[in-house]
């Protein structure tokens, strides 16, 4: 899993058993691989590169995750079935159509010497879905013991249950814009939100980013970076005075936009956070005190936080392999429910 926070490469060697009805599963070893700095900077300017360039960063891209993965399988001696591979997004408006994860499937599969299932959006896009968030299936069937999931990546999203349909959409940017803020001091992020706790609001600005048209449209719904990129990054740099200032008002408009997907309820409810955004303290903070009539916030163990979304992904490839639905309509707003992936395997016998 590589995320639009540009954290790393999550790798997670996982085993799923269906028995009785349930899946469970099981993580046998975790790895997080940061990119070499030109790979980095590449991938965070991709959508200004030629087609020309995309698709050598594509190859590039491919070559060095399928050498990540097969030393990670290698150092522990995992014996695998496949590889599920999200990929790196790049361009992403399902209102246009147009999805795009590079880190080709083919390269990854030929470079590890393990089958690989990659391209998992596409399928729904083409549907006239949204192509996210995917994470949902996994939390229904993963998960269940939870009323909400959110996840606090570079997108914050969230998946619950109403009246028995699974709904999911993106709520919000999240770590995309407060390590955005967090690199103009130099940091690669606010550890622990210490620059933000000593910031405070910037009123204008807060009404700004909650004044947004997307916050208003029905879900299904979701964000790229193209979106982001315009209607907050470049609001960010007017406003660059006093950066704890900004980091502050991030953090509060993160907050009220999750309160805001969140409905009050006679009993309180569970509320499982993963993602980076776990490690920000004063964010989590900031949510239990806006969500204290709501919900109760569970910060699951450091292994769960980092690698939910690797380990979802690895369970949608599980699914595309048994030819079961992976991607549900409710979620993504699609023609049908549908099975998203393309399984690559050159090493038959």
């Amino acid at each position: 899993m590589s995320g639009t926070s540009l954290d790393g490469l999550d790798m997670a060697c996982c085993e799923f058993e269906f028995q009785d009805g349930l899946w469970s599963y099981q993580i046998h070893g975790t790895e997080t691989r940061s990119y070499p700095e030109e790979l980095y900077n590449l991938l965070k300017t991709g959508v200004e590169l030629s087609g020309f360039e995309l698709t050598k960063l594509d190859v590039e891209l491919g070559q060095w995750m399928g050498k990540a993965v097969k030393s990670f399988i290698d150092s522990a001696n995992f014996e695998v079935d496949f590889i599920a591979s999200h990929g790196h997004t790049i361009f992403h408006q399902p209102e246009l159509g147009i999805t795009k994860q590079i880190g080709g499937g083919n390269i990854i599969a030929a470079v590890s010497g393990v089958p690989v299932i990659y391209d998992f959006r596409s399928l729904d896009v083409a549907l006239g879905g949204q192509g996210a968030p995917l994470v949902p299936i996994g939390d229904v069937m993963l998960f269940h013991e939870y009323d909400y999931c959110l996840n606090l990546g570079g997108i914050a999203n969230i998946s619950f249950d109403d009246h028995g349909q699974r709904l999911a959409y993106d709520i919000c940017p999240c770590n995309m814009a407060l390590n955005y803020v967090a690199n103009k001091k130099g940091q690669g992020f606010d550890d622990g939100g210490a620059m933000a706790r000593k910031g405070e609001v910037i009123t204008d600005l807060l009404e700004i980013f909650n004044s947004l048209d997307f916050y208003s449209q029905p879900y299904p719904k979701s964000l790229g970076y193209e979106w982001v990129s315009d209607k907050v990054l470049k609001v960010l740099d007017v406003y660059s005075g006093n950066l704890e200032n900004v980091m502050a008002t991030l953090v509060e408009h993160i907050a009220i936009q999750i309160d805001r997907a969140i409905t009050k309820k006679e009993e309180t409810q569970k509320l499982l956070i993963t993602g980076g955004g776990a490690f920000n303290q004063f964010l989590i903070e900031r949510l239990q005190e806006y969500l204290k009539d709501k919900a109760e916030v569970c910060i699951p163990d450091r292994t769960t936080i980092n690698y939910k979304e690797a380990l979802i992904f690895g369970f949608l490839g599980v699914l595309r392999y048994q030819k079961q639905v992976n991607c549900l309509r409710s979620v993504t707003g699609s023609g049908r429910d549908n099975c998203g992936g393309v399984i690559v395997n050159p090493f038959l016998s």
